[in-house]
């Protein structure tokens, strides 16, 4: 389990920042592409992290180390690139429904 001071430290990681900020891409991609079905908060989102996906991961990260602070920091900076992607839809969705407030 990463203490709190190791959780931390992670949000200064650059390869973890990169990959989250890639996972966010991803989902904003699925979420205007499926316009048929992605409700007007989640292309609000998208649309807001097509210009700052920085920003977007910089809340997101967060969100996702908190979800895993039970893991090792060794654990979390290997996660596999489906593991992130899955801990960053989760977390997206949290943040689209805390914003419109859902």
């Amino acid at each position: 389990m990463a203490t709190l001071q190791e959780l931390s430290g992670l949000y200064g990681d650059g390869d973890l920042i990169n990959k989250i900020s890639a996972a966010i891409i991803i989902k904003a991609n699925d979420y205007l592409t499926n316009v048929g079905t992605a409700t007007a908060a989640e292309k609000a989102w998208a649309a807001k992290a097509f210009l700052s996906p920085q920003t977007e991961a910089d809340r997101v990260l967060k969100a996702v180390l908190a979800q895993n602070a039970g893991l090792s920091v060794a654990a979390i900076q290997g996660a596999a690139d489906s593991a992130i992607q899955t801990n960053v839809n989760d977390a997206v969705q949290l943040f689209i429904d805390a914003d419109s407030g859902a």
